[in-house]
This record gives structure tokens, C-alpha cells and sequence, in this order.
């Protein structure tokens, strides 16, 4: 029992003292650690204060630096603004001696006017003193020496002008029949300069002009994959929100305006997209043309006809001929012939079918060599047209001599719709005007008893009063007309103008 009592006073003693222990040790601790953190803080303050002084220092520099800076630019502008009022002021004095110089100049000037001014009048009364002294030696006054000597030389001067004129023209017809020889033996192309211009070119609307550097793409390869698949001239040029198709071939053009009217509308314009609305669209244009073809046949009402002479039909639908659509010209001589052959008990079908073929070969005379009336007249003997349609077809302009009423009547009805008023673009009002401005014109003139306006206004025949038209006047009368007419109206190829005097006529082409 005492053992454990000795056992748990000593247990108690022990921790007791290691109590006693451990306070002494943290006590100890503590004020190490309160040591080490006043040094720590006097440490930190002596660092900040360095480091505020060596601040304050670089701030001090820095200002310094600054301000001689700011001094010596300063001192810089200073120098530029005196050199820029040295320069005004030198500019000033220049301006002044100028403005001398020229005041100086103007005097001078207005001298040399006043005394050119007397020079002039003194000029003046030596000339009517001159004239007057002329007058008193001649007897006559200056109107009356003009008079007698226009009196004298008027008609000497009017036969050699006569004379003259005769001479041109003769001289002038011969030399276009030699040239009109060799133009034809150089075979020059079939449709004339002035209608080419007109019919060979399309033109695109564009939404906005932005959308011609699209069709221009990157380096030109868009418009580029555009001339090479379609063969046409494209042309982008400064008219606004346009683009011109340009080509001799119809189709081709209307193909790519086909194609172009796509990639407008889808927006993507690539040589891809290019290829693949080309072909489209030329798909797209052989189905209208095989329609336009089969149209056509049905408005003829003549029979059926191979699938190959119908569509070669429908190409003629982007075909004119001096302006007229050949297509709608075969359907009007198909009209016309079938009237007159049927009032001359003639063969009607076959006049129509003539009719209907006799211009087709005009969709491919520039593919195939030789006049389109014999290359209509081997297309319709190659799918099996009868003898007297392939006569009348290539006998409709003489290639061959007409030998059936189908023939001449087929001549006739070609004749009609080609030469009839407003066959060309022309309206009957126009025409009906253009006729009685060309009589008009020449029945103003002096001596003219009658005029008259024939063949569709390509001559007109003037009547004059032989007791005032002589020979002479009567060929520069015809001139007169004719420059008239050249400048005054419009008129298709060319005027004849012939005037008569008793039983001769003479003629002056225009």
C-alpha cells in the first residue's frame, strides 16, 4: 500500500516538474521568436528607407533629364519658327516686286492697245479713201463690179460644173464596179459591217458592280473558264451594272448568257460552278430550240418533217437577216405562199414545205461553205425531201433557174416579207413618212414639175420643166437632191434619184 502511495506521489511529482519544464521552454521560446521578429522589422524598415532614398533619387534624375529635353526642343521649334518667318518674309518681298513688275506690264499693255487702236482707224479711213478713189476711176460702185462680173463668168462657171460633175460620176461608177468585183472575189463576209455591230452582241444586267470583279475572279481564271467553255467574248468595261457577251455565233452567245444569268442568281462563281451551269444551260437551250423548231412545224401545217430539220428550225429562232428574225420570215413566207398557190391551184404542201425550209440553211453558213439556199437545198435532200421542194428551196435566189410555179411563187413570197414595210424594224407610219419627206425634198426645188417615190423609197423620179431645166442644170440638179437626202434623212442602202426632161434621163445613185 505505501509502495503504490510512493508509486503515485512520485507520478505526480514528475509531471509536476515536467509541467514546470515545459512552461520555462515556451517562455524561452517566445522570446527568441519576439527577438527575431523586431529584427525582421527593423531589417524591413532600413530596406524601405534605402530604397525610398535611391526613389527619390531616380525621380530627381528623371525630371532633370526631361526638362533638358523639353528646353532643347523647345529651343528646336524656336529656330524652325524664326527660319519659317525669314522665309514669309522673303516670300513678301518677292510677291511685292511681282506685283510691281506686272502693274508695270499692264501699263505697257494698255499703251500698245490705244496705239493699236489708232493703227485700226487710221487703217479704216485709208481703205474707204482707197475704194472711194476706185469707184471714181471705174465709174461704178463695188456691188455693181460684182454684179456684171457674176453676170459674165455665171454661165461659163455653170456648164464647167456641169461639165465636171458628169465627169465625177461617171468616173465614180466605174470605180465602184471594179471594187464591187473584187470585194465579191475576195469573198468578204455575209453580213454587212453596221448589222454585225448590232446583232452579235448581248448584254447581262448585273445586280450592283461589285459583281464584276466576281466574274473577273482571282487573276482572271473565272471569266477566263467562262470564254473557253462558251467561245464567246466576254467584255467588262466602264458601263454600269453591264456586262456585253460578244460573238458571231447566236447560240453560243445565248448559251452564255444563260450560263451567266445562273451564276448570277446562285451567287457562287467558280470555273466549277462555271462548267456545271454551262452545261445546264446548253441542255436547257437545245430543249427550247427543239420546241421553237416543233412550234413552228405545227404553225406551218404542212406535214411532218425529220427530227433533225426541226431542230436545225429552231436554231433559226436566234438567226436574223438584216434585222429580221428568220425564223418568224419563213412562217410569214409559208403564209403568203400558201395563199397564192392555193389561188393558182398550185401545189400547196409543197409550196409550204419549201417555204418553211427554203432560209434553214441560215443556221449553219457559218459552219458549212456555199450560199444558204444550197446548203437549205442539201439539207432538205439529205432527209428525204421531195425533187420540187429541194428545186424550189435552192432556186428562191437563182442559184438554180426556176422551173415550177412552186419556184416562182416561193421568189415572190421571199420578195414580200423581205422588202414589205416594217420587214426591217420600220413602221408603217415611219415608212409612209420617210416616202413623202424624200418627194418633198425634191419637189421644193425650182424647176421640179413632179416628184415620185418608188420601190420602197429606194428611188425616187423627178419631173422637170424643160424651158427652165437645161441638160447641165438638170445632173447638178440631181446632185442637189441627193446631198439633200444624205443629209437629211435615213434611208436602207441606197437612193436613186433620176431626173427626166422631155425623153432623157438623167440618173444619180445616192
Amino acid at each position: 500500500m505505501l509502495l503504490a502511495i510512493g508509486i503515485l506521489v512520485g507520478l505526480v511529482l514528475g509531471a509536476v516538474a515536467c509541467g514546470l519544464a515545459l512552461v520555462a521552454w515556451s517562455r524561452s521560446s517566445r522570446a527568441s521568436a519576439l527577438r527575431a521578429r523586431d529584427e525582421i522589422l527593423s531589417e524591413a524598415q532600413r530596406h524601405a528607407e534605402t530604397l525610398r532614398r535611391e526613389a527619390q533619387v531616380e525621380v530627381k534624375e528623371r525630371d532633370l533629364r526631361l526638362r533638358s529635353e523639353l528646353e532643347q526642343e523647345l529651343q528646336e521649334r524656336r529656330a524652325e519658327v524664326a527660319k519659317l518667318e525669314e522665309r514669309i518674309l522673303a516670300q513678301e518681298v518677292e510677291i511685292d516686286r511681282k506685283l510691281t513688275e506686272l502693274a508695270r506690264r499692264e501699263q505697257g499693255l494698255a499703251d500698245r492697245e490705244a496705239h493699236a487702236r489708232q493703227l485700226q482707224d487710221e487703217l479704216k479711213v485709208a481703205k474707204a479713201r482707197e475704194l472711194s478713189e476706185l469707184e471714181r476711176i471705174a465709174r461704178m460702185t463695188v456691188g455693181e463690179a460684182k454684179q456684171q462680173l457674176l453676170e459674165r463668168s455665171d454661165e461659163l462657171v455653170r456648164h464647167e460644173l456641169a461639165r465636171r460633175v458628169r465627169q465625177l460620176d461617171e468616173e465614180a461608177q466605174a470605180e465602184a464596179k471594179r471594187r464591187a468585183r473584187n470585194l465579191v472575189a475576195d469573198a468578204l463576209q455575209r453580213v454587212a459591217a453596221s448589222h454585225a455591230a448590232e446583232t452579235t452582241v448581248s448584254i447581262v444586267e448585273l445586280p450592283s458592280d461589285d459583281m464584276k470583279g466576281r466574274i473577273i475572279g482571282r487573276e482572271g481564271r473565272n471569266i477566263r473558264a467562262l470564254e473557253h467553255l462558251t467561245g464567246v467574248d466576254v467584255i467588262i468595261d466602264e458601263t454600269p451594272q453591264a456586262v456585253v457577251l460578244s460573238s458571231f455565233d447566236p447560240i453560243r452567245r445565248e448559251v452564255a448568257r444563260l450560263t451567266l444569268a445562273k451564276l448570277l442568281d446562285d451567287g457562287r462563281i467558280h470555273p466549277a460552278r462555271i462548267e456545271e451551269m454551262y452545261y445546264q444551260s446548253k441542255v436547257e437551250l437545245e430543249d427550247s430550240l427543239r420546241q421553237a423548231g416543233e412550234q413552228a412545224v405545227f404553225e406551218a401545217n404542212c406535214g411532218e418533217f425529220h427530227e433533225e430539220l426541226v431542230k436545225i428550225l429552231g436554231r433559226l429562232r436566234f438567226r436574223t437577216s438584216y434585222g429580221q428574225n428568220v425564223l418568224k420570215h419563213s412562217l410569214e413566207v409559208v403564209h403568203l405562199v400558201g395563199i397564192m398557190a392555193y389561188e393558182l391551184e398550185a401545189g400547196v404542201k409543197t409550196a409550204k414545205r419549201a417555204a418553211l425550209l427554203h432560209d434553214i440553211g441560215k443556221a449553219l453558213t457559218h459552219e458549212v461553205e456555199g450560199s444558204h439556199a444550197l446548203v437549205s437545198a442539201q439539207l432538205a435532200r439529205r432527209y428525204g425531201e421531195n425533187r420540187h421542194v429541194v428545186h424550189a428551196i435552192e432556186a428562191h435566189h437563182y442559184e438554180v433557174q426556176p422551173q415550177t410555179v412552186e419556184a416562182v411563187l416561193l421568189i415572190a413570197a421571199d420578195a414580200i416579207s423581205a422588202s414589205r414595210p416594217g420587214a426591217r424594224g420600220e413602221s408603217l407610219e415611219s415608212y409612209i413618212r420617210r416616202l413623202g419627206a424624200l418627194e418633198e425634198i425634191a419637189a421644193q426645188k425650182p424647176g421640179v414639175e413632179k416628184a415620185y417615190a418608188l420601190q420602197a423609197g429606194r428611188e425616187i423620179r423627178v419631173m422637170v420643166k424643160p424651158a427652165e431645166i437645161d441638160d447641165d442644170a438638170a445632173v447638178l440638179l440631181s446632185h442637189e437632191i441627193a446631198r439633200e437626202i444624205e443629209d437629211q434623212l435615213d434611208y436602207p442602202g441606197q437612193v436613186k434619184v433620176t431626173v427626166i426632161r422631155e425623153s432623157r434621163a438623167i440618173e444619180f445613185a445616192r
